[in-house]
């Protein structure tokens, strides 16, 4: 009985590629990226590919679609001043992975809660990109664990002192007691307006 292909895992794997090497993987690439041991497979998971949208071949190679690599077309500039004529054309296509995301390999997402950052426009509800590993600076927000607890504030440093500084003046910066480690350096923050 044949195995049942997971598109979406497959899907995952390609997108990481295509984010990380900004281009298709070869069918040498294919067989260690999906553990194929065939390239017969490897043909077969292409057509799958093909017939749900995710890639497409032109003058004989594969190319991603905008369904794999999440672009969106870039229609022109909008005036946030005074209103003006505009017109819509067509600039560019954009991923927003990459227009968002500088190090895919170290980003995670988390859901906010709680309004101590809202004077720095971020929201309960909102998400936040946040890069592992980042150096933090003063003024950079950062999702660090303080005395065993978890928040997401301002990194402040003078001298050897450290604090974290919220953006709401209902609340205090912590100190911390014990212990501050810094999980990441907050790059973006997405809302959703419905």
């Amino acid at each position: 009985m044949p195995r049942k292909t997971n598109i979406q895992e497959k899907v995952r794997k390609l997108r990481l590629f295509q984010q990380a090497e900004r281009r298709m993987p070869g069918y040498k690439e294919m067989l260690k990226l999906f553990g194929y041991r065939s390239k017969n497979a490897v043909f077969g998971l292409l057509q799958k590919l093909e017939e749900h949208g995710y890639i497409t071949r032109k003058h004989g190679k594969l190319a991603a679609t905008a369904k794999l690599i999440g672009s969106i077309r870039l229609l022109g500039f909008v005036e946030a001043g005074f209103p003006s004529p505009a017109e819509e054309e067509l600039i560019d296509t954009l991923s927003l992975d990459e227009f968002l995301i500088k190090k895919p390999e170290a980003t995670f997402m988390l859901k906010v809660s709680g309004n101590s950052m809202i004077d720095a426009g971020i929201h309960p509800g909102d998400i936040v990109l946040v890069e592992r590993g980042a150096q933090p600076k003063t003024g950079h927000i950062v999702i660090a664990q303080v005395d065993g607890d978890w928040t997401m504030k301002y990194f402040v440093k003078k001298g050897r002192n450290i604090w974290l500084e919220p953006a709401n003046k209902k609340y205090k910066p912590i100190r911390p007691e014990h212990s501050l480690e810094i999980a990441g350096v907050v790059r973006t923050v997405i809302r959703k307006y419905d």
